[in-house]
């Protein structure tokens, strides 16, 4: 099962400002009684969107000039607090395929980088000149390049970063190690029939 070599990202944006934005913020808790993931694209920023009645509350995510933006662009820290995996799977079901921040928790990188969801990390000033962009234009993509570590949007472009195992694994397709595993049935059971334990 090859994965996809994901060297640019592209999509519409939406900037959803704050610092700390942690995973109960990204999920609440009482949303995570599933067995898998899917379905929880819907309950992305849940209590950030929607009134208790169910109804939208004003928020980047709710703006109609903002639907179907596949790039997020925030601030510091973002997805700290609790290690929750649903966290970025939330995200990537409702339809994300990369984000843009300051910094992010270590842990929600991880996650995220497994689901071939590229985190990358730019300056304060340069996401808000992003963000400034898709005030004025909000159907402007915004490009991220893994190769050469750019993010382009309208006539800006900026630098990005990322640790380089993690970029190295999205632009070669090793970004999900249990998919590696899989492919590797063969081979890895060779080496468990020598192993005495196994035996």
């Amino acid at each position: 099962m090859a994965l996809e070599k994901i060297a640019k990202v592209s999509g519409k944006g939406v900037f959803v400002p704050g610092n700390d934005i942690d995973t109960d913020r990204i999920i609440p808790a009482r949303f995570m009684v599933c067995v898998t993931f899917e379905g929880l694209g819907k309950y992305a920023f849940y209590d950030e969107r929607k009134n208790a009645d169910g109804s939208d509350k004003v928020h980047p995510l709710t703006d109609p000039r903002r639907k179907g933006a596949s790039v997020l662009l925030s601030g510091k820290n973002f997805g700290c607090g609790s290690s929750r995996e649903h966290a970025p799977q939330s995200l990537w079901h409702y339809g994300f395929r990369a984000i843009v921040a300051e910094n992010f928790a270590e842990i929600f990188f991880g996650n995220s980088t497994t689901l071939g969801m590229p985190c990358v990390c730019a300056s304060k000033g340069d996401i808000a000149a992003v963000a400034a962009v898709l005030d004025g234009n909000p159907d402007a993509p915004v490009e991220i390049d893994l190769e050469n570590m750019r993010i382009s949007c309208g006539d800006f472009s900026c630098p990005c970063a990322m640790p380089e195992n993690a970029r190295n694994a999205l632009v070669s397709g090793t970004w999900d190690p249990i998919a590696q595993l899989l492919d590797s049935a063969e081979q890895t059971e060779k080496t468990a029939s020598k192993l005495p334990y196994f035996k």
